[in-house]
């Protein structure tokens, strides 16, 4: 592993065929694939629409000076821009949808079911520039579709805290999270690698029925033995995190950016990718 930036992979993979992929080739977001929004359910979808730019080829998620807190009454100050391919909510004042984030959570916007990608299995891969900023969090997260409660769990192939990046090394979070999964446990891990991640580097994860590999720039960095059981959306985002919970004394940088030069999703040959 390095510092600079790696290239990207060929589009082929062997054994492997292309299900979903965003080169981010055009002006627009391709809303076939992308509802850009941040868990609306627990806002609303004009609260929590993510700021963002396509550019070069690249999807920038981006913080602004002007944008406000996504959901005040259950996230505080936080501020979030992301993109999912996945939305399930229960009814108005219920407590069940999507990623519960807080005992507190309550449905404040009843969402349309819509499963844009949502596949059980397969092969995922990121390659992307993250944010150095020290109030600032970027992330590659998948998460249960959650049509049912125990249906939550949580594969995080990339998470990046700004306040863990130092002199072109930082600290990666990656890893399993069961949420309100019974049958995972705990498997999260925050660890150094001597790699600079506000330059391009591939974040991978390859998901069987029977576990989750983890990779980094194609090298192996983790092997579990769970798997979550049923279908998982897509997640994209950063976050701007107040002082009080980074633990930051450093002023905002704005616009803070995240930037994604593409996204792919294969499945096994031989093995059908549920969606």
């Amino acid at each position: 592993m390095s510092s600079y930036d790696f290239p990207r992979n060929d589009l082929e993979k062997v054994g492997y065929n292309l299900v979903f992929h965003d080169d981010f080739d055009t002006d627009e977001l391709d809303r076939t694939k992308w509802l850009s929004c941040y868990l609306p359910q627990w806002s609303n979808r004009k609260r929590s629409a993510a700021n963002y730019t396509i550019k070069d080829s690249r999807l920038i998620l981006q913080i602004t000076e002007d944008q406000l807190p996504w959901c005040p009454e259950f996230d505080g100050d936080v501020k979030a821009s992301s993109l999912q391919t996945g939305v399930f909510s229960g009814p108005l004042g219920s407590r069940h949808g999507q990623h519960r984030f807080s005992n507190d959570c309550l449905v404040r916007e009843e969402q349309p079911v819509i499963q844009l990608f949502t596949p059980q299995y397969g092969y995922f891969e990121l390659r992307a520039k993250g944010v150095g900023n020290p109030n600032n969090v970027c992330a590659f997260w998948m998460i249960g579709f959650e049509d049912l409660p125990n249906r939550s769990g949580e594969i995080c192939p990339f998470e990046l805290k700004g306040w863990h990046v130092e002199n072109g090394t930082c600290t990666l979070g990656f890893g399993i999270h069961p949420f309100g999964d019974p049958m995972l446990e705990e498997e999260f891990f925050e660890k150094p690698f001597d790699i600079d991640p506000t330059k391009y580097h591939i974040y991978a994860v390859d998901w069987t029925d029977h576990g989750v590999d983890f990779y980094i720039d194609n090298k192996l960095i983790h092997r579990s033995k769970q798997s979550p059981q049923y279908p998982m959306q897509l997640m994209l985002n950063i976050y701007e995190i107040p002082s009080s919970k980074s633990g930051s004394s450093t002023a905002p940088v704005y616009p803070s950016e995240f930037e994604i030069d593409y996204i792919r999703c294969y499945e096994k040959i031989g093995l059908r990718n549920r969606q």
